[in-house]
């Protein structure tokens, strides 16, 4: 029997982790499938969980807009994505429904392939914005020993991120002392690269385009810069493997993504 498991968002046509988990399948010579689905509404989207609960889909990477809901609707959730208060993760564990967060580990696998150098120990860190995307950032940055300062345009919503997770609350200068910055808006920040530190790593959580212009001016400065594209490849390893039981084969499906992408 074919084993199913896919990404849910909307929109999710743009989405390239169908090609990535579908070279995976393919080079392991799994009788699996990986689809792409695009629920409407909550409703939607509750009744695929509800096929992962009852083992009809081997399980589901989640994206915009229902993290949340795929956090809500488990009947158990990993600790880390109780600490980022949401999932991207569900499978069926031990009969129910459970939600984890990759995200974390995507970006943690980003950083030690593209800036190696960098040592999150006690490193002053931003992360522009408070959305889903900026708690999994954060969260996981203070995991590895990071100091961590959360910049967004609503203050409030900032605070809120930071006392959850333990960050500090920032204004744009803070990103003039930091070691690492983090872009989890969707939009592209207006900083002053000329301001940064020389040292400083850019990190964009957004792989569309990969080079965004957030990283296209940090390079031009000339700043290690460290893309989406490689948090996406890192945070579905874990995932391809709590779907099909397997680690997914040492091919280049980044190469594969950036022809996709271009």
């Amino acid at each position: 029997m074919t084993r199913i498991a896919g990404v849910a968002g909307q929109p999710i046509g743009h989405s390239l982790s169908p090609l990535i988990h579908g070279a995976w399948i393919a080079a392991a010579g799994l009788n699996a499938r990986y689809d792409a689905f695009e629920p409407a509404d909550e409703t939607g989207f509750a009744a695929l969980a509800q096929r992962v609960r009852a083992g009809d889909l081997a399980g589901l990477n989640v994206t915009a807009p229902f993290k949340a809901a795929a956090f809500a609707l488990a009947d158990g959730v990993s600790d880390t994505a109780r600490r980022c208060g949401s999932a991207n993760l569900l499978i069926r564990r031990d009969g129910v429904l459970w939600a984890d967060s990759t995200d974390g580990r995507g970006l943690s696998a980003a950083l030690a392939e593209q800036a190696p150098g960098l040592d999150l120990a006690e490193a002053p860190v931003v992360v522009l914005g408070a959305g889903g995307a900026a708690r999994a950032a954060v969260a996981a940055l203070i995991e590895a020993g990071a100091r961590v300062t959360v910049v967004n345009r609503t203050l409030d919503r900032a605070e809120a991120l930071a006392a959850d997770l333990g960050a500090a609350v920032g204004d744009s200068d803070s990103a003039r002392r930091a070691g690492l910055i983090v872009n989890a808006l969707s939009a592209a920040p207006t900083l002053d690269m000329t301001a940064l530190r020389p040292d400083a790593v850019l990190m964009d959580m957004s792989y569309r385009p990969v080079m965004t212009p957030f990283l296209a001016a940090g390079r031009a400065r000339g700043l290690i810069t460290v893309d989406g594209l490689a948090m996406l490849i890192g945070q579905a390893r874990p995932s391809f493997e709590a779907f099909f039981g397997v680690a997914p084969p040492a091919i280049d499906v980044r190469t594969l993504a950036l022809e996709a992408a271009s």
